[in-house]
């Protein structure tokens, strides 16, 4: 690869063999050197390949600030995350996690930690996201040899599940949608007088029905395809999950400023049925 511009010493523009332009990043890449030379190969960490300008600036103005042994760790965090769980994420998770852990670290040697307020409904909505975040506070400790607090996971949970349900770097989606998931627990528990703990098999489903419908909705893309003959025979079978399901419907609807279309209701009410039937 042939270095088009100097970052700084740890991170270049470059071109690759297909004459793409990439950004590098790796401790000493830049040190000492101008375009035109080659790119000293066994010093890169992470190759970024932005695929508009705007994604380039944000790229580089995160990562002229960041430490490649932030990046290399992140990098193994999210490979981890991708092993356990079969899936690909974007490049933009490890930009995302290093800056987090370089400031989580700073906090750490400073003693300026705070308990998280979302601590309890991160941990409960989102078990699996939180485990992997435990597993990433070791690896942190352990391999990278870092001070980091046990506070960090719930931070490190909403990465993951913003990463998973938005794909972008802008948690407010994904902090919205973990008090909406509070708030619509809150109404059903109200609407049958009883608790749903978010530990068993169909509350799971329900949440990853819910995340996946926050996903559709903020895409545009919520469910149309069945018949109102389907709706109207399951709204009659369950009529007292059909009138919570109005009222979570509710919920949802204020929120997020969209109308949910029939069928989206339909499988509310399918999920909250099979909740009320345990």
């Amino acid at each position: 690869m042939e270095i088009l511009k100097v970052l700084n010493n740890n991170v270049v523009l470059a071109s690759d063999s297909a004459g793409s332009q990439v950004i590098l990043t790796g401790r000493g890449l830049g040190f000492q050197k101008s375009a035109g030379q080659h790119v000293d190969q066994n010093k890169i960490v992470q190759v970024f390949r932005p695929s508009t300008r705007e994604e380039y600036v944000t790229l580089r103005d995160f990562l002229v600030d960041l430490p490649p042994e932030y990046i290399d760790l992140a990098k193994m965090i999210v490979k981890a995350a991708e092993d356990e769980w079969q899936t690909t994420f974007q490049q933009a998770l490890i930009v995302a996690l290093a800056d987090h852990l370089v400031f989580a670290v700073k906090r750490a040697q400073t003693g300026n930690v705070t308990p998280h307020p979302l601590r309890g409904e991160v941990s409960h909505l989102f078990p699996n996201e939180y485990r992997m975040a435990q597993r990433a506070i070791t690896m942190v400790r352990e391999t990278g040899g870092l001070q980091i607090s046990d506070e960090d996971s719930v931070a490190l949970t909403l990465h993951f599940v913003n990463a998973m349900a938005f794909a972008t770097n802008d948690l407010s989606k994904t902090f919205a949608m973990t008090e909406i998931l509070s708030q619509v627990f809150e109404v059903l528990e109200t609407a049958y007088n009883r608790s749903f703990p978010t530990d068993d098999v169909n509350s799971a489903r329900f949440i990853t029905h819910l995340r996946y419908f926050f996903s559709r909705a903020a895409n545009g893309q919520q469910l149309r395809t069945q018949a109102s003959a389907f709706n109207d025979s399951v709204r009659d079978s369950f009529p007292e999950a059909s009138q919570a399901a109005q009222k979570v419907r509710a919920v949802l609807e204020m929120r997020l400023g969209t109308s949910l279309t029939d069928d989206e209701a339909t499988y509310l009410i399918l999920h909250i049925a099979r909740l009320a039937a345990e």
